[in-house]
Formats: C-alpha cells, sequence, structure tokens
C-alpha cells in the first residue's frame, strides 16, 4: 500500500506537458507531417496527433492551420540564401540566391505550391529575404515597379526547376513509340547522365536565359 498523503500527479504517458509545445515543435512536426503525407496530411487534428497532444493544447500556442503554415514558410524561407545581394553585383547575387533557393525547394518539394501562393504577412524570415533582395534591384538601377514582376518571374522558374528534380529518370523515355517519335527519342539519348544531372543543365539554361534578358530589360 502506498503511504498516507497528498496524491502524486502524474502525467499521461506519450504525453508531453503543455509547457513543452512551442512554435518549433509545432513548425518540425508540420514539416514532417507534410514530408511523409503531402499538403493534405497536415491537419491540426493529425498535427496534435504527431506531437501526442490534445487538440485544444496545440491551438492554445497556433491559432489555425494558416498560422502554421505561416511558420512553415519562415522555417523554409530563413534557409534560403541571399547574402550575395549585400554586396556582388547583380547578375551574381540572382544567380547565388536562385541556386539556393531552388536547392531548399527541391528538398521540400510538397510545400512548393503551398507557399507559392501563401501571403506573407506575418512572416518576418521571407520579408526579411524579399527586402534585401528588393534593395539588390533597387542599388543595380531597377524601377520600383518592375522588380516585383521581375522576382516573381524568377520564382516561377525556381519553383518549377525544384520540381524538375525529383522527375524520374525515365521521364522522358517514350518507349515502344520511339520510332514515331525520332528527333525527340534521339534527343533524350543525347542528354547523358542522370535525371539530377538533366535538371542542373536546364536550370543553368534558364537561370542564365532569365537573368541576361532581365539586364537587357533594365537597360531598356
Amino acid at each position: 500500500m502506498g503511504s498516507v498523503g497528498a496524491p502524486v500527479s502524474r502525467r499521461r504517458a506519450g504525453r508531453p506537458p503543455r509547457g513543452l509545445l512551442s512554435r518549433d515543435l509545432i513548425t518540425d512536426a508540420a514539416l514532417a507531417l507534410i514530408a511523409s503525407q503531402g499538403y493534405e496530411g497536415l491537419t491540426m487534428s493529425a498535427l496534435a496527433q504527431r506531437l501526442r497532444v490534445a487538440p485544444s493544447a496545440l491551438y492554445n500556442h497556433a491559432e489555425s492551420k494558416q498560422e502554421v503554415l505561416r511558420w512553415v514558410e519562415d522555417e523554409v524561407m530563413a534557409k534560403v540564401d541571399f547574402s550575395a545581394f549585400a554586396a556582388a553585383p547583380w547578375d551574381e547575387a540572382v544567380r547565388a540566391w536562385a541556386w539556393s533557393y531552388r536547392g531548399v525547394f527541391a528538398a521540400h518539394a510538397p510545400l512548393i505550391s503551398v507557399i507559392a501562393i501563401l501571403p506573407v504577412t506575418g512572416a518576418p524570415e521571407t520579408l526579411a529575404m524579399y527586402e534585401a533582395v528588393t534593395k539588390g534591384f533597387l542599388d543595380a538601377g531597377w524601377p520600383a515597379d518592375r522588380i516585383i514582376p521581375a522576382i516573381v518571374a524568377l520564382e516561377s522558374f525556381i519553383f518549377g526547376s525544384a520540381f524538375d528534380v525529383a522527375a524520374p529518370e525515365d521521364i522522358f523515355e517514350s518507349g515502344s513509340l520511339g520510332p514515331d517519335y525520332p528527333l525527340f527519342t534521339a534527343a533524350v539519348r543525347r542528354r547523358g547522365g542522370s535525371q539530377a544531372d538533366s535538371a542542373d543543365a536546364a536550370f543553368t539554361i534558364g537561370l542564365e536565359a532569365l537573368i541576361t534578358g532581365l539586364k537587357v530589360q533594365v537597360a531598356g
């Protein structure tokens, strides 16, 4: 028999105390959930289950799924290196930023369709990136009214290229229909290397074309 006295408060196994929940823990769990189940799998109830807490405890820290997505956006965007805009020439800065940006989102491809249309309100890391990029454009002589369209054009290409990194090796294989489309089939066979090599080559060609075209536009 136990000793007489005040009952000992015991925490239910597997449930962390409310105080252990934090923005970082919630964000990491959300990223893991999206990576394993896709964006559709991210619900507040599924997130609470992954964190092993009651949904009510989760809502004490995050008001909504939208707020969690803003945290996820900031967590991912914080990995993008935009430091070159502080000192490097504009084209070098764009090149370094774009390669970093693409690398980050190639590792988080399920998030692209979400973050590409997610408002930046309440996302300081994301806004810090855009502030530095905008300053880099202004310092290079870009008119203010053309900066955001140029950034969006670059991001559209970057996001599409991030998807390309994860494309299957046989994405362009024409199979038994090859003889019917000989020019395309021959071009696919001549590209050489792996899909990752091909994705890098395509990104290089596209990015350089964009940089060259944008430089012509701002000079015009």
